[in-house]
């Protein structure tokens, strides 16, 4: 097989058309397998048409193929075998004049690489039957040409074949005829008819004036140019479903954790509108200004922040808008309502998206920024909404095809969740002193307020400048909820209780409910401005199992924690995270204790996450791993590790590569799935390992030593420090010791380097053992201890770390670092009451810990005294 051009070149009058007339042998003659060229032209000739070319031996193998390729492998396009063209027809846009051959508008439509999956070209060409991987901008995956034979066997004399995409990642089935609906070049962004008027390139709204005329052939992408934008549209909305929809016909994306916006652009102008229809341009200010800039439509879409791990961010989407720094946020498009004054509603929904696609494309670079594309997948739901769920996603929205846009809520757009996050009406918040401490709300019902429980972790300084004064305006002397189970105001415990107007709405996210029928294990996301609370009339559901289908077998049922009642029978699915081997044993039964499970150890991290995640969130954290249990081999991770869960948090610590950190109750969750036992973190301040906030010192005693003269050395270094000034903590370590921490500032006015950390609890361990040589040794060596209690200040290093507060142990016992109030540090405190097993009860204790950031002083003073 060998390519030749004399049929083009006769064809042709190269003195009236603009058509390269190229050469035989062109061309890369030899070239059979790398980087060989592939293209397809949009040809409004006497019919519109698609001139797919693939380059083999030196010229352009081309077939005229009727309608755009289709990426459903059910769709079968009829594709005409043509005379070979040159290789430099390839960057060929513009019109061939009436009177020549093949007169009309070509447009470059995809372009990029081809691939042959065979061998041997010449026997698959002879055989009919060519098949290739297109790597282009449009079209991707593994495609197939396949001859057609006549009635006897013999091949076509038309040489006519098929053009058929195979089924792989990049196939998206039930999606038909929608490419068709995709006018604008690769290369240029033109409409066809802005190619036939001779314009360069597509200009943006506010550098033109006048529209493309349409012509017969090609409809023009945008027909005018409206003197504003278009009115607000009513949005269609999703109907919650359980699992994604099975079967062709649908398309999958993923579900963005952000706020919903629709942008008008027209005539130089843009509008940013929430769900609602409430302007809200001037809050981001940043994507309106692009929008400006974008050709006249309508698109609907989602504003989201990215987080460190490129995911969206609710939380970092509500400080971003608090802070007014909205410049980062990204504008997620999946779905174009009108272009020019065309109403697209009607459309297909694959049409719509392929316009969309199209319409992105020819937006300015300048003005892109902003702006991107959901692509929908093509796989089952199932398969989505599961790899959404490993990636700490919310869930999968699941579309019709074929269906128009509908405004209001239609099963024709299905949700999916990996986890419970919903809206809820905020009716009350508590506080302990001046601290607050935990959001109440519920949801309308026709009743009034019902009473869904209270919303306890997920809070920070910067969002809590934001809540609690919109908390304090709606405050009121009155109740609003309703019902038996409506909340009672009380002072029980040291807590407030106050009522606010049902006026505020709250994104929560939450693991299901408790047998009280509260929230379970609520987490506060961000207050949504952009939903009033007449509409949050749904009770919140409880998160699916991702990997629980109707109809597929559950595995064994999860266990409780000791002492509690065992959960419903099913798959074990603990804070979003699915737990594999939930009935392995990681501390084996000893002492009259039975065994603990790793279901058990899940359930614990998720139960004691609002109190161990103050001291270990966004901090590098070293693991003590045991996937075999206790009696199995143990060993360190600091570092990311391929296959990593997306719940663990990557923290870059100048190192070769990114620790592991958590950010909640999943992360932990996520730990103890893999077998994590221990928690070291880093004694720094969350999200910057380069600044330390608190100073550890380990009282670790010779053997032999009584624990009383543990208990006495922590009140002598409890005595020192306050002599300094400094606030003193407690905790026991889960083994023979106990640790002595001291809250330190960390803004940029106090703030002190790790070396200037060390050296303090070094110099601060040396008077104590100066002062009392007998007792006390600063000496790392096992020799020179002799009966006394090592001071072990090393723990105050960069990349040094100590166990945290609440942090199981991987020892036998299956004891935990318990922290204590000094009135607990007394003769018959035993260390060894503090276990697994009694978590539930010691968790329902107050925390003597829970003013330990409050108790945070200036070091800077003291390093004067002593240093």
């Amino acid at each position: 097989m060998r390519g030749e051009l004399e049929t083009y070149q006769a064809k042709r009058k190269f003195g009236d058309t603009p058509e390269p007339k190229g050469r035989k042998g062109h061309g890369r003659t030899g070239a059979r397998k790398a980087g060989l060229g592939y293209l397809i032209q949009r040809h409004a000739a006497t019919r519109l048409h698609y001139d797919f070319r693939i380059e083999l031996d030196g010229v352009l193998k081309s077939w005229a193929v009727t309608k755009a390729p289709s990426r459903d492998p059910s769709v079968k396009r009829l594709a005409v075998e043509v005379e070979d063209h040159p290789l430099d027809y390839g960057t060929f846009e513009g019109t061939i004049p009436a009177g020549n051959y093949g007169a009309g508008t070509v447009q470059m439509w995809d372009r990029g690489t081809w691939e042959p999956q065979e061998d041997d070209l010449d026997a698959a060409f002879e055989k009919g039957n060519v098949k290739m991987v297109l790597h282009g901008e449009r079209l991707r995956g593994k495609w197939a040409l396949i001859r057609l034979r006549s009635d006897r066997g013999k091949p076509s004399k038309r040489n006519n074949w098929l053009l058929i995409k195979e089924k792989d990642e990049y196939a998206v089935p039930g999606e038909g005829d929608a490419n068709m609906e995709i006018d604008a070049s690769i290369v240029t962004g033109r409409s066809l008819a802005e190619i036939a008027e001779g314009r360069k390139r597509r200009l943006s709204p506010a550098k033109t004036n006048k529209a493309a005329p349409p012509r017969p052939e090609a409809r023009a992408a945008v027909t005018s140019h409206a003197a504003k934008p278009h009115a607000f549209v009513p949005i269609q909305l999703c109907k919650i479903a359980d699992y994604p929809p099975h079967g062709t016909g649908w398309a999958h994306e993923i579900k963005f954790d952000g706020y919903r916006l629709q942008v008008a652009a027209g005539g130089g102008r843009a509008t940013v509108r929430t769900r609602k229809g409430l302007d809200w341009s001037d809050k981001f200010p940043e994507l309106a200004a692009d929008a400006a800039q974008w050709p006249d439509a309508v698109v609907d879409g989602e504003l989201c922040a990215l987080a460190e791990n490129h995911m969206p961010d609710f939380s970092a989407l509500q400080a971003a808008i608090s802070a007014q720094r909205t410049g980062d946020l990204v504008y997620f498009a999946f779905d174009l309502l009108f272009e020019g004054p065309e109403d697209l509603r009607k459309l297909p929904l694959s049409h719509r998206k392929a316009r969309l696609q199209a319409y992105i494309d020819r937006i300015p670079k300048s003005a892109r920024k902003r702006i991107r594309y959901v692509d929908h997948f093509a796989t089952t739901g199932q398969a989505i909404l599961e790899s959404a769920c490993r990636m700490d996603l919310e869930g999968v929205i699941s579309k019709k095809l074929d269906a128009p846009y509908q405004a209001g809520r239609s099963s024709t757009w299905l949700k999916s969740k990996c986890r419970g996050g919903d809206e809820v009406v905020i009716g009350g918040w508590t506080s302990e002193g001046d601290r607050f401490r935990s959001l109440i709300v519920g949801v309308h019902d026709r009743d009034g307020l019902r009473h869904l429980g209270r919303v306890g972790t997920g809070y920070n300084q910067t969002l809590l400048k934001t809540l609690l004064p919109k908390l304090k305006a709606a405050e009121t002397d009155r109740n609003p909820f309703v019902g038996k189970d409506a909340p009672k105001k009380s002072r029980a415990g040291g807590m407030t209780i106050h009522w606010t107007k049902p006026v505020l709405v709250a994104e929560v996210e939450h693991g299901g409910y408790t047998d009280t029928g509260s929230l379970r294990q609520a987490a506060f996301k961000g207050l949504r401005e952009d939903k009033p609370p007449s509409e949050v009339t749904e009770r919140p559901r409880a998160p699916a199992d991702p990997a629980k289908e109707p109809g597929r077998h559950s595995a064994a049922a999860p266990l409780a924690m000791p002492g509690e009642r065992p959960p419903a029978k099913g798959k074990l699915v603990v804070a979003g995270v699915t737990i594999s081997n939930p009935d392995k044993v990681l501390w084996p039964a000893e002492g009259g204790k039975p065994a603990i499970t790793k279901a058990e150890l899940v359930r614990y991290y998720e139960m004691a996450a609002e109190r161990l995640l103050p001291h270990v969130a966004d901090r590098p954290v070293s693991i003590i791993r045991a996937p075999e249990g206790i009696g199995g081999e143990k060993f360190f991770q600091r570092h990311a590790m391929p296959g990593s869960n997306p719940r663990l948090k990557l923290i870059d610590v100048r190192e070769r590569k990114p620790y592991v950190g958590v950010t909640d109750a999943g992360g932990l969750v996520a730990i103890g799935q893999s077998g994590g036992l221990e928690l070291h973190p880093w004694g720094c301040k969350p999200d910057d390992p380069e600044t330390p906030d608190q100073i550890t010192f380990d009282l670790d005693p010779d053997e032999g030593l009584d624990f009383n003269d543990v208990i006495a050395a922590a009140k002598t270094m409890k005595k020192e420090l306050e002599g300094l000034g400094l606030n003193p903590f407690v905790k026991t370590t889960g083994g023979k010791g106990l640790h002595v921490v001291v809250p330190i500032l960390a803004d940029s006015r106090s703030r002190i380097e790790w070396d200037q950390c060390k050296a303090f609890a070094k110099e601060v361990s040396e008077i104590v053992r100066r002062r009392d040589p007998e007792h006390f040794t600063t000496t790392i060596a096992k020799k020179a201890r002799g009966g006394k209690i090592f001071l072990d200040y090393l723990r105050n290093g960069r990349m040094a770390t100590a166990v945290a507060p609440w942090s199981p142990r991987a020892r036998p016992g299956a004891g935990i670092a318990f922290p204590l109030s000094w009135g607990q540090v007394k003769s018959g405190l035993d260390p060894r009451a503090y276990t697994l097993h009694d978590a539930a009860a010691l968790l329902r204790k107050p925390d003597p810990w829970k003013d330990f950031r409050d108790g945070a002083v200036n070091l800077r003073p003291v390093l004067k005294k002593i240093l």
